[in-house]
């Protein structure tokens, strides 16, 4: 398993990520255009989910090009990721269910946001997190869980939008399980932890 995370430390490996991951941010704002035009302007910020996370893990990314960590946004990436990359699968595979139908651009969907989720998680032995890095991305999380769910700014899939509660008291404990993951994962005492590489 070693050579996995000297793979991750490779700064080769590190620039293919971090464009991967910017043009994937700039295609995300692209994707919710649709939304962001019927969105009232103190809700932008929140309505595009996964673009933000995968913008997160930009600014980590640079970080670990530069030998350096930025906890805040390692602690932003990790819980954004994870919650959303899963929360694009979960609700194209409930699509399916619905409809008994997804289109391509769903499995397309399921795959980048499955490969969000998971970035996320192998960087955390890299992550130098600490608690107050914890605490605001769970204000960010939280919060955003709100925005979405109360003044219903959530991603739109028009085949669930029956399901809209359901959908949030889902997205509420995907985020308390975000949060519990980056504690056990990229702060606890005793956790696997690596310092980065210098090539």
């Amino acid at each position: 398993m070693k050579w996995i995370y000297l793979v991750l430390a490779d700064k080769r490996f590190l620039w293919l990520l971090f464009i991967v991951n910017l043009f994937g941010t700039i295609y995300g704002y692209i994707w919710y255009e649709g939304q962001l035009k019927q969105t009232p302007d103190i809700f932008l910020i929140f309505v595009p989910d996964s673009p933000t996370a995968t913008l997160f893990f930009v600014f980590v990314l640079a970080a670990f090009l530069m030998n350096k960590n930025f906890p805040i946004m390692e602690s932003l990436a990790i819980v954004t990721l994870f919650k959303y990359g899963i929360w694009a699968v979960v609700m194209n595979i409930w699509t399916y269910e619905v409809t008994g139908d997804l289109p391509w651009t769903g499995y397309m969907l399921m795959i980048s946001h499955g490969a969000m989720a998971l970035q996320g998680l192998l960087y955390a032995p890299f992550y130098r997190i600490k608690l107050r890095h914890l605490v605001i991305a769970a204000v960010w999380t939280l919060h955003n869980d709100v925005i979405d769910y109360v003044f219903m700014q959530y991603p739109k899939y028009g085949a669930l939008y029956l399901y809209v509660r359901e959908i949030g008291y889902f997205t509420f404990w995907l985020s308390i399980a975000a949060l519990a993951i980056t504690y056990y994962l990229g702060m606890r005492k005793n956790r696997f932890a690596l310092p980065l590489i210098n090539n």
